[in-house]
C-alpha cells in the first residue's frame, strides 16, 4: 500500500478510535494520523495472529474491513497507552 493510502487509513481510524473512546484524548492531525497508523498494525496483526495462528507484522489494507480492523487496533493502541502511562499512586 502505498503511503497516501496509508495516511488515509490513518487519519479515518485515528478519527474513529478517539471519537469512540471514552475521554479526551489530546493531540491534533498529526497525533491523530500515527495513532491511526500504529492501530493498523496492531490490529493487522492481531486478525493475522486470529486467523493463521502465527504472529506476523501485517497491516490493515484501505477498505472497509481495514478500517474496522485498524479502528479496533487503534482503539487497543488508546488502553494501552493509558494503562502504560498511568501513574501509580
Amino acid at each position: 500500500m502505498n503511503i497516501i493510502a496509508w495516511i488515509v487509513l490513518g487519519l479515518i481510524a485515528g478519527a474513529i478510535a478517539k471519537a469512540i473512546y471514552p475521554g479526551a484524548q489530546g493531540g491534533g492531525i498529526l497525533s491523530t494520523m500515527v495513532l491511526g497508523i500504529i492501530g493498523a498494525f496492531i490490529g493487522g496483526a492481531v486478525v493475522s495472529l486470529l486467523t493463521t495462528g502465527t504472529l506476523s507484522l501485517a497491516g490493515a489494507s484501505l477498505g472497509i474491513p481495514g478500517i474496522v480492523v485498524a479502528v479496533l487496533g487503534s482503539i487497543i493502541a488508546i488502553f494501552l497507552y493509558y494503562q502504560l502511562s498511568r501513574r501509580a499512586y
